[in-house]
Order: C-alpha cells, then sequence, then structure tokens
C-alpha cells in the first residue's frame, strides 16, 4: 500500500524507514503520484507547475537504497528519503535548466556539491524544481521550460521567487524537503508565502559549486521543509556539520535577546499598502509575543530604512552574465547541438546564445542589461564589493552594539496576491552574509501563510536553528494546504513527464 504523506518532513520521513513502517519505493510511489494528480492543470485548478522533470530511475534508486538497509547498509540520515532540488543546481543524471526551455537538455558530468552531499547521505533526488528564470525575479517564479508556478495554498496567488518550485512542491508534499537557492529573499519568500521553513546559512557555510550563479557575492544555498528539524538535519548535510542540528531544545530563547522593530508600509504602491499588510503585522507583533513567553528578551531598535537603504548594500547584480559565462566554461557538460554557435565565439556556450534561442522568458530591458554587463573584475565591481563588505561589518556592529542574538521582522510585508508575493527584508541577510530564517506565524482571515523572518550575527546558525525550534514547538501554525490533498492510499498510476 501506498502511505499517506501529506505533512510527512524528512525527520519523520527517515524515522519511520528506520523503523520499517515504510520504504522508500512506497515514499517515491507516493510522490510521484501526487505530482502526477496535481502539478499540472486539474479540475478547476491550474496545477502548481512546481516540477521541471522527475528522474526516470527514482524507483530503482529507491529499491537500491531499500536493499541496501536490508543488508545493514546506511549512507547516512537521509537514507531513503525523497527530496527536490531546485533547476539550477546541477545534477548528473538529471538536465539543468536554470529555467531556460533553451537549456532543458543541458546535462551537467558532476552534481554540485550541495547535491552531492545529499545523495551521499543517502537521500533520493526525486527531480528538479520549476524556478524564475536564471533565478531572476523574486515576487513569482516563472520559466520558459515550466510556465508559472502556483501556490498551492491558493493556486490563483503567487508562489515568490526564485525558489518558488521548490516552496510549492515541499508545501504540496511532493517530496519530504527541498533544496532552494537564495541571491535575495528567494528561500524566504517562497518558504513564508508556502507555510515553509527556509534556512539560509552564514555565507560559505554550505559550498555553492555546481549552483549557476545569479550573483556570486550573495549566491546561497539552503533548505526549505516543513519544520524546523527537518531544517536543521539538511543544513548539517549541506554544510558537513552535525553540531547544526545538535542543539534542538524547548529552551533555546530563554534568556536570548531578540531586537524588534515596525516599518510603516503605508505607501508601499501608489495606491497604499498591499492588502493584508495589516493582518501580517498583527501576526508577527503576535510572533514576537511569543518569543517573549518563551523567555527572550524582546527590545525595540533602531534598525530603519536608512540604515538599510545606506548601509546594508549590494555588490553584486554587476556580474550576472560574466558569472553564468563562467559557469558554463568551467562546467563539463552537454547541451543541445547548435547551441553554442547561435553567438560568438562560436562552441562556447554563453547566456548570449540562450538569448539568440529565442524563448527566454526574461524581459527585454533585463537580458539587454545583463548582455551589455562588463567582464569581472573591474574598478566599479570592485568598488561595489568594498562597500558592500563595508555593509556586512556595520551590521555585525549594530549586533554587537545592541546585544542581539537575533533580528525579527516579517518575511513579507503582505501576504501573496496574483503576481506578487515579496521578500521586504532580503537585502538585510543576502548583503551581509548572515543567517536567516523564515517560520510559519500563522495566516491571513483568508488562509494565506505568513512568515516571521529571524536574522542573526553571522556565525551563529545552530543557536538560530535552536531559537527557531523553540519558537515552533510552542505555536505550531504550519498546516498543509487544501488544494492537494491526500491522495487514496493505494496512489494513482505514475504518468512520466
Amino acid at each position: 500500500m501506498i502511505p499517506p504523506v501529506v505533512g510527512l518532513g524528512a525527520v519523520d520521513a527517515a524515522a519511520r524507514l528506520a523503523a520499517g513502517a515504510v520504504t522508500s519505493v512506497g515514499l517515491v510511489q507516493a510522490y510521484l503520484d501526487r505530482i502526477a494528480a496535481y502539478d499540472d492543470p486539474h479540475g478547476d485548478q491550474p496545477g502548481l507547475r512546481s516540477v521541471v522533470v522527475v528522474g526516470p530511475d527514482v524507483l530503482r534508486v529507491a529499491a537500491r537504497r531499500d536493499a541496501e538497509r536490508a543488508a545493514g547498509v546506511v549512507r547516512g540520515p537521509l537514507h531513503g528519503v525523497p527530496v527536490l532540488v531546485k533547476d539550477n543546481c546541477a545534477t548528473r543524471d538529471l538536465p539543468t535548466s536554470v529555467g531556460s526551455v533553451a537549456l532543458a537538455a543541458y546535462r551537467t558530468r558532476d552534481d554540485a556539491v550541495a547535491v552531492r552531499r545529499l545523495r551521499d547521505a543517502g537521500a533520493v533526488v526525486l527531480g528538479k524544481t520549476n524556478m524564475s528564470e536564471f533565478g531572476w525575479h523574486g515576487t513569482f517564479t516563472r520559466s520558459s521550460v515550466r510556465g508559472e508556478a502556483r501556490n498551492p495554498y491558493d493556486q490563483r496567488l503567487s508562489t515568490s521567487g526564485s525558489s518558488g518550485g521548490t516552496a510549492a512542491a515541499v508545501a504540496a508534499s511532493f517530496a519530504a524537503a527541498g533544496l532552494g537557492t537564495d541571491s535575495c529573499g528567494s528561500i524566504l519568500g517562497p518558504s513564508a508565502h508556502q507555510g515553509l521553513v527556509g534556512f539560509r546559512p552564514t555565507a560559505g557555510l554550505v559550498p555553492v559549486e555546481g549552483v549557476v550563479p545569479l550573483s556570486a557575492r550573495q549566491d546561497a544555498v539552503g533548505p526549505m521543509t516543513t519544520c524546523v528539524a527537518d531544517a536543521a538535519l539538511l543544513a548539517s548535510v549541506l554544510a558537513a556539520d552535525p553540531s547544526l542540528g545538535a542543539g534542538l531544545t524547548g529552551t533555546a530563547l530563554r534568556g536570548r535577546r531578540v531586537g524588534y522593530f515596525h516599518w510603516d508600509f503605508s505607501r508601499a504602491t501608489p495606491r497604499g499598502p498591499r492588502p493584508g499588510t495589516g493582518q501580517v503585522t498583527a501576526l508577527v507583533d503576535r510572533a514576537v509575543a511569543d518569543l517573549a513567553a518563551r523567555g527572550a528578551e524582546v527590545v525595540e531598535v533602531p534598525f530603519t530604512r536608512e540604515f538599510v537603504r545606506d548601509r546594508l548594500v549590494s555588490g553584486g547584480w554587476m556580474d550576472v552574465r560574466a558569472g553564468i559565462d563562467a559557469f558554463f566554461a568551467a562546467t563539463p557538460a552537454r547541451w543541445p547541438e547548435g547551441l553554442a554557435d547561435l553567438t560568438e565565439p562560436r562552441g562556447r556556450l554563453t547566456f548570449a546564445d540562450v538569448v539568440a534561442d529565442g524563448r527566454c522568458s526574461l524581459a527585454p530591458e533585463t537580458i539587454a542589461s545583463w548582455l551589455a554587463m562588463p567582464d569581472v573584475p573591474n574598478p566599479a565591481h570592485d568598488a561595489a564589493g568594498a562597500a558592500q563588505e563595508a555593509g556586512a561589518r556595520a551590521l555585525d556592529a549594530f549586533f554587537a552594539e545592541h546585544g542581539l542574538d537575533a533580528l525579527a521582522m516579517p518575511t513579507s510585508e503582505a501576504p501573496a496576491a496574483e503576481g506578487w508575493a515579496g521578500t521586504t527584508f532580503c537585502d538585510v541577510a543576502a548583503n551581509t552574509g548572515v543567517p536567516s530564517i523564515s517560520l510559519p506565524a500563522g495566516f491571513t482571515a483568508e488562509g494565506l501563510p505568513v512568515g516571521l523572518e529571524l536574522v542573526a550575527p553571522r556565525g551563529t546558525d545552530a543557536v538560530l536553528l535552536a531559537m527557531a525550534h523553540d519558537y515552533e514547538r510552542a505555536t505550531g501554525h504550519r498546516r498543509p494546504p487544501g488544494t492537494v490533498p491526500e491522495l487514496p492510499h493505494h496512489g494513482n498510476p505514475h504518468r512520466p513527464r
């Protein structure tokens, strides 16, 4: 019998596998059935369009994991657990399209380091998830390879971006956990708007080698999961550091000092605040009160718009084209015949070739801007990097001056809408390299998830995860989306994509 999987996370899946209550084959089949049932249009729903491709051999891989376990061989803490991976993370056995239909057959020789570590820990990579093309858009997920991903809490609405496919898929129980990337909110925003935990680790903690870059100074890889324990487990695997998940207790907030602040969002649009902003503020205020109830000392701090705008600046976004071209040049791979001959130099794949294919979904002005970017290094790029490093030091000093273990804020000022789901404070972690996490903080009256973001000093990832776990245990806000209910346990025939 195919097991029920709605709400089943990585830690629980691993425990059930270890106890013999389920098999990896059974879990994989359950997830394949759900992808087949819900990812494409069905009934009156447009479908999530969250998965680009599933592995043709995943059932055989799962069977091997089951056989290994029966023989007493367990590769690691994710042995037999099905996961999904964002489609900018290289996979040796599946295409890596970066959301581009021109690259739908682009196949690397090797896995990204993060993917390899998941496999080494025993995970079954079920498939690749939809993303904003080349990771560019942060308020929606749309690609030429799979179209626009939809939010499983209301399929009319945006998933946020650019890891919206991973978020929608994990929220819809298409896998036990997922891998995302974040250059400015791309893990945090989609997680918040899909009722997930999204963890962006300290810069450099998880290797980005093998991930098609968007902005090398800001790119990060992290887990997107249904609970903090799952995020900590995946983070410990991705960082090769078991200590990241070792401190998950019910007392981690006691005595911690958390800074909180309010910004005025009344002029967020020409017509005033975005719909639902007041509900989000009230829910995050309640979440911060919950932190205090768990023993945290919550203090008001002068974390102003001007400080973020003027000091926590980005040194990225000037090297996008150069970074993509450098990845193609350095990565052993195969691609469709003739693609690398569309522009000069012939035979060497570049971003310009992808554009010349004619099917890229990026806006013409974005394409023109990227193509005009000079090679790096250059003086302007160097100066921007120096300013970004100064901003990171300024945030370090802010934490020290106020004696903070964390800053608390809404992940997004407003809930998801049609074509928009934001990440208000993405610059804080992305531009400075500090760790951050988005946690479920409740739902609006319309049933849309709201996220609480916690940001901590660099290198305190384990403490941040422990504080997040303490909050989660006390509140338990997450509930699965209603548009993708549990299937009958016998499952549906898998229709390969």
